[in-house]
């Protein structure tokens, strides 16, 4: 009996493309994935070795900049803010978007970001649309938390307040096919890094839409990094020099070393950001070198609206931006659940998209992001205020940057740890210059720490830091 011959497999392009056709997924984003697909199965791994590298050369510097003009008074008129909001804060042990911990004196991030437009909007006299870029499992806590707490902010013509970056497959190691894991089918799928904001303005109309109602320039920032207060100082420099494209960056320092820096392309001589996941495994200690390579992006970046959309119709649409390859676990939280890919960009590496591109050294005021709870614990003290305009800043007594904070994982890394262990409030670190906690150490109120402290508790049982302790060096 002659049994008709099977089907062959389905390669991982086809299942790709069925499971994002599927999904839901516009044509452009598929073709995006495709193509970084394409770079991985050739053996294009985003490594960007040091060699490829030139001088950096002058950069602009914030202290340099003229007051702002009446070029960025009328340039104020033509800017929107854009808040990426898509993290969920998962090494936190957190389950809806990050912004919406309380940050600061009660306040959430989400909380002190409205704050902040309100504040520039009234000063100003601009219409200041914000846009929060979120994920797919940001927006609905993200848009509830905004409707709760003010409900009569709103954006001016008819703008959104957000817009999604898309979602992508997470692909099996080994297949390159998309990752499946039943116990949770959420879990197969993850935003394709923050480069997504230049598909996702095109594929919801938003780009033309913003410049056919006169809005020229964006700035963009993290939604965690309360630093990132739009200046008009920056803004008129970079209208009055018709920049397309300019990221801010600051001086890196020894807890910076793994951080992206900024660098300069032999070949082209465009600027390029170089992430640590696009560096040469035996370059790994020149990566880090922070003389050799001094300045890392903030991922405060400002875009010329008109430039963007010219850069992105000649590429028609996929600009070939240096790739990421991430290698995790399906599951974050399981170590031992398949081993998957995650393909992504950065979003500041499209500076090497443009021929004129800039970058500017700012300040450390600039940027307090919050990336794990050792930064949170900095936020929430004294070390950090909040000001007149809402900008989260280092205390103006401070002397030099923030203190080397390194909290056991084990105790407080999770946020319901980490609240439970200061329930008391923050500790002073206005003189702190590093804090290392080994073990369970509960903390009392008004608790100072000063100088360099390190606190070891080898026991199971927590150890209490009693109210009012003055912790300084030397001590145990």
């Amino acid at each position: 009996m002659n049994r008709p011959a099977s089907s062959p497999p389905a390669n991982p392009e086809q299942l790709i493309r069925s499971r994002m056709d599927a999904d839901g997924a516009p044509p452009l984003v598929v073709e995006a994935f495709l193509q970084n697909l394409r770079r991985w199965n050739t053996g294009d791994l985003g490594v960007i070795p040091g060699a490829s590298l030139g001088d950096l050369g002058p950069l602009d510097h914030f202290e340099d900049l003229p007051e702002p003009d009446a070029q960025a008074e009328n340039a104020i008129r033509q800017t929107l803010l854009i808040k990426l909001n898509g993290g969920l804060g998962t090494s936190m042990g957190l389950e809806r978007a990050k912004s919406l911990i309380v940050a600061k004196n009660g306040l959430r991030f989400l909380d002190i970001i409205i704050r902040q437009v309100e504040f520039l909007r009234q000063r100003c006299r601009a219409p200041l649309p914000l846009l929060l870029m979120n994920s797919f499992s940001t927006e609905a806590d993200s848009l509830e938390a905004i409707a709760s707490a003010a409900p009569s902010f709103a954006n001016p013509a008819d703008l959104p307040l957000s817009f999604c970056q898309h979602r992508v497959p997470k692909l099996d190691l080994d297949t390159r096919a998309p990752a499946h894991w039943p116990q949770q089918p959420e879990l197969e799928w993850c935003p394709p890094g923050h480069a997504d904001i230049y598909h996702a303005l095109q594929t919801t109309g938003l780009l033309d839409q913003l410049l056919d109602a006169g809005f020229r320039y964006a700035f963009v920032s993290n939604a965690d990094n309360l630093g990132a207060l739009l200046h008009l100082g920056i803004l008129g420099h970079f209208a009055r020099h018709n920049i397309p494209f300019l990221m801010e960056v600051t001086a890196r320092t020894d807890s910076d070393r793994k951080g992206g820096h900024l660098a300069r392309d032999l070949a082209s001589g465009h600027l390029l950001l170089r992430e640590s996941a696009q560096c040469p495994p035996d370059e790994t200690d020149d990566f880090q070198d922070i003389h050799r390579y001094r300045y890392f992006n903030t991922n405060n970046l400002w875009l010329n609206l008109e430039a963007l959309r010219d850069m992105l119709r000649e590429a028609n649409g996929l600009p070939k931006l240096p790739l990421i390859v991430n290698r995790k676990t399906i599951d974050p939280n399981q170590p031992d659940s398949p081993a998957v890919v995650q393909l992504e960009a950065a979003m500041g590496s499209a500076i090497s998209c443009f021929a004129d591109a800039r970058a500017l050294v700012i300040p450390r005021t600039r940027f307090a992001p919050v990336k794990t709870t050792n930064d949170l614990l900095a936020i929430r003290s004294d070390l950090y205020r909040l000001s007149p305009e809402h900008q989260v800043t280092l205390a103006p007594h401070r002397q030099g940057p923030p203190p080397d904070i390194q909290l056991d994982s084990r105790f407080y890394q999770n946020i319901n740890d980490f609240e439970e262990r200061f329930a008391q409030g923050p500790p002073s670190l206005l003189q702190c210059q590093s804090l290392i906690v080994e073990g369970d150490h509960h903390f009392g109120a008004d608790v100072r720490i000063e100088g360099h402290v390190h606190l070891r508790n080898p026991d199971d049982t927590p150890r209490q830091v009693p109210d009012g302790a003055r912790l300084h060096t030397p001590t145990d």
